[in-house]
């Protein structure tokens, strides 16, 4: 069983600009900076908003159906392409879905893990 390592945070806005920030003084000066793929949320309820029934449901699909693409996802939840293009898309940046670009130009979600372990530090 694979298990997908998403870090997902809660920080206020203005930490997170003054990360934003310390990162563009950073590259301004030439320093590398470290590139850190997670999401970060303001509260528990914008993570709330952001992970939702429906796109747990979609994660499912994607895992269980292996649909081609957009389109087919779309019509297997029965859900507005425009919508589900969206969640794809949060969820990519996100690190939770994996996508493929195909020769049609057509775009195949992916999900390559069994389970998302979240943890949240008390």
């Amino acid at each position: 069983m694979k298990v997908r390592k998403v870090k997902i945070g809660f920080k206020d806005v203005k930490t997170l600009l003054n990360d934003f920030a310390d990162a563009a003084r950073d590259i301004e000066a030439g320093k590398e900076v470290k590139h850190e793929k997670g999401v970060y949320f303001t509260n528990i309820q914008a993570f709330r908003k952001a992970l939702t029934l429906k796109r747990l449901e979609l994660l499912r699909a994607i895992k269980t159906e292996t649909p081609s693409s957009i389109n087919h996802l779309a019509r297997i939840l029965q859900r507005d392409i425009k919508n589900v293009a969206a969640d794809v898309r949060f969820l990519e940046q996100a690190g939770l879905i994996d996508t493929q670009k195909k020769a049609s130009k057509e775009i195949a979600p992916q999900v390559n893990y069994d389970r998302i372990l979240l943890e949240i530090a008390v």
